[in-house]
């Protein structure tokens, strides 16, 4: 791949030290209708908004890999992301945890996925900003995937955390931190394994080292100057749509340690969310797959949580948060289809085959169900079209 940044991205991105992510203003936030300018610049401070999206698990499974060939050796997956594509776009920064690796050919999926580079260039047409690389997949292709992975990422200008070719990139990268219309983020994400392999030296994998963590929380404190700190694990018990006792207690001793917010994902089903705190700080314990092949139940949709955040003078609260419901069509549920299809769950009816109007309302009506019951502190899901 040649080194230049893509024409479809939509924010202008620059990277400096400890990996200051700086992004151009081009996006409105759903969740209140815009930005305010508000205040006499002369004397005060401008009030500054900033709208996070954070999605889950960017999938590919060999059936995915399959859908997207063409004839000519190629791959496309545009129609995965077009009924989405404007809603991720929305967001000021979009953010979703990449699962595969880009090992290169041959392609091939679960257990050990290396996916074709056309996948991330679809998920950045997509529309998201910062991928997350430190999940129990990243060393499917070992030593050569995980570099290749951060190399091809690289030569696109996408910015990444997670996985480093080596400790002195690890220290200079991170923790991340993002800077936006005046307010800075500090992004964490680490993983609870690699599903038994080993990371090779001098590559780095951010593990769920409490030790470790302590010390990134200090290092961003103390160095970055955060008015936001967000830690995205990858946690959890698969197909559990209940949050463990370990993730309840890893998240509490996140926000005890000085994260402000906890977005979580790996069991590849949706599991609630709380608000803490009067609302000052939100967990969510799992976003559930963004797009994949499985058909376990609950497996083939999930959630996307925005983040509003409002700044005056030296405070940054988190003024509005919500979520999200989508869900998956496969090919296989159309007939007339050639891609999978990440949809939102109240597509019209019109829209959808016997088949895909069963299978949305199952998943409808188990995620509603769940949340209604178990969400805490008031955070409520809302619509796009």
């Amino acid at each position: 791949m040649q080194n230049h940044q893509p024409e479809f991205m939509k924010k202008t991105i620059a990277i400096a030290a400890f990996c200051t992510l700086t992004l151009s203003c081009t996006g409105n936030s759903p969740l209140n209708g815009g930005r305010a300018n508000g205040g006499d610049t002369t004397s005060v401070a401008p009030e500054r908004h900033l709208s996070l999206l954070i999605a889950g698990d960017l999938m590919q499974h060999e059936p995915q890999i399959k859908a997207a060939r063409r004839a000519d050796g190629s791959y496309n997956y545009d129609e995965c992301f077009s009924r989405v594509k404007n809603e991720i776009e929305r967001a000021d920064v979009a953010i979703a945890n990449f699962e595969v690796t880009l090992g290169g050919p041959p392609y091939r999926g679960y257990p050990q996925f290396s996916a074709p580079d056309e996948y991330l260039n679809a998920c950045l047409k997509a529309g998201f900003d910062i991928m997350l690389t430190a999940n129990n997949h990243c060393l499917d292709s070992y030593q050569r995937g995980l570099e290749r992975t951060i190399h091809v990422m690289d030569s696109l200008h996408v910015p990444h955390l997670g996985t480093y070719v080596n400790p002195q990139e690890r220290q200079r990268q991170y923790p991340f931190l993002l800077e936006q219309n005046g307010i800075r983020v500090v992004l964490l994400n680490f993983t609870y394994g690699t599903n038994g392999l080993k990371v090779k030296e001098p590559n780095v994998v951010n593990y769920m080292d409490t030790t470790e963590i302590a010390r990134d929380i200090v290092k961003a404190r103390t160095t970055m100057n955060p008015d936001v700190i967000i830690a995205i694990p990858h946690w959890g018990i698969e197909y559990q749509t209940l949050p463990s006792k370990e993730q309840r207690l890893i998240a509490q001793w996140l926000l005890d340690h000085g994260v402000d917010h906890v977005i979580g994902g790996h069991p590849h089903v949706a599991q609630p969310l709380e608000l803490l705190n009067g609302g000052r700080n939100l967990v969510a314990y799992s976003l559930g797959n963004f797009i994949s092949n499985q058909s376990k139940p609950n497996t083939y949709g999930g959630y996307m949580v925005r983040m509003e955040f409002t700044k005056n003078d030296s405070t940054t609260v988190l003024s509005h948060s919500g979520y999200s419901i989508y869900w998956v069509s496969r090919p296989a549920d159309t007939g007339n289809r050639h891609n999978y299809r990440v949809l939102p769950i109240d597509e019209p009816d019109s829209a959808l085959t016997p088949t895909e109007r069963t299978k949305r309302n199952t998943i409808r009506s188990a995620m509603r169900q769940l949340f209604e019951k178990n969400n805490k502190g008031g955070i409520k899901e809302y619509i796009f079209k």
